[in-house]
């Protein structure tokens, strides 16, 4: 009997031990590679969080997909599997209109307006994560969206029936409308995709296209038609926030405004020297013709009404507040 309850001891002991180790460690799922600008600052985020608060939160990044591949990141947090993690943002447009109305068309298409826009459509964007149990903590840009191309395009029958990589619903709409046959591929398998030809063209950042070297794969044409700036957001489970103290929920809402605000600053300096890089690998880097611009202007005019549409009142409002 001595030694039953001796036993019962240890392990509740252990238990406990348990449960406040992990209030205490937060992990925080990543979908792209550590070397990629939004996981550097996420790194030096958590890195801050970790030293400022005394002992009281850890956070571990787990950057290229390592925890949880990126379509499963934002179900992850918001079951409390992940208690932090970060997800583009606009490929949650099943979840909330709201959160891909930054990849609308040439709604925004400098750094100053894709601000304003967030600016105004940021208490929505709060409002609707908070519904789904998440604490909105940052979220920055990519660099402005461009289009690769492996085969040189000059008209919109170039178009018609080039094989698309599509990473959201607005991505896959503007291909349909513009004769292109979309596929859904994640960022982390771009280069299979053109290496085994299942697409040809794409529309993402420079960014993405260096980081992916994406001209080793026959992709020879990037041309610039900031076609807009879509984000990555941060969010934290709220039952894993709702566990810390003030003061440490205080920190984190002060180091998040300062990885927002780096976060911003490298995405410029990426919009600028990510496409000197895809020049200086042999990529042909400039823009469409006058024909091309206003077909795709007239793209993106139809796909900003249909999604004002389907994102109702709410939607209305933040374009309101935007403009």
């Amino acid at each position: 009997m001595k030694n039953l309850k001796t036993l019962i001891s240890i392990l509740f002991s252990v238990l406990l031990t348990t449960n406040v180790n992990a209030a205490d460690k937060w992990d925080m799922a990543l979908a792209y590679g550590a070397s990629n600008f939004h996981s550097a600052n996420a790194a030096e985020f958590a890195k801050n969080v970790t030293e400022k608060s005394g002992g009281k939160l850890t956070i571990v990044t787990h950057p290229g997909g390592s925890l949880f591949k990126g379509g499963a990141i934002f179900r992850a947090v918001r079951t409390g599997q992940a208690q932090i993690g970060e997800r583009f943002m606009s490929a949650l447009g099943k979840e909330d209109p709201i959160l891909e109305i930054d990849s609308q068309p040439f709604l925004a298409t400098t750094y100053k307006d894709a601000m304003n826009l967030y600016q105004a459509s940021k208490p929505a964007i709060i409002e609707g994560l908070d519904k789904k149990g998440l604490v909105f903590l940052y979220a920055v840009p990519w660099p402005a969206q461009g289009l690769y191309s492996k085969n040189e395009i000059n008209s919109v029958a170039d178009l018609e029936g080039l094989k698309f990589r599509a990473y959201n619903s607005a991505t896959i709409r503007m291909a349909e409308l513009t004769g292109m046959t979309p596929t859904k591929i994640e960022a982390a398998e771009i280069s299979q995709a053109f290496s085994t030809g299942a697409v040809e063209s794409m529309i993402t950042s420079p960014t993405t296209g260096k980081n992916s070297k994406i001209w080793e794969n026959g992709v020879k044409y990037f041309y610039d038609i900031a076609a807009w700036f879509p984000k990555n957001m941060v969010v934290a489970h709220r039952g894993s926030w709702n566990k810390l103290d003030a003061d440490t929920q205080t920190l984190i809402m002060k180091e998040a405004k300062a990885a927002e605000e780096k976060g911003w600053m490298l995405s410029r300096i990426g919009n600028v020297e990510d496409k000197k890089a895809l020049a200086a690998a042999g990529m042909v880097v400039g823009k469409v013709n006058a024909d091309l611009e206003a077909h795709f202007q007239k793209v993106g005019a139809k796909m900003a009404k249909e999604w004002k549409k389907k994102a109702g009142k709410r939607g209305a409002s933040v374009l309101a507040a935007y403009k």
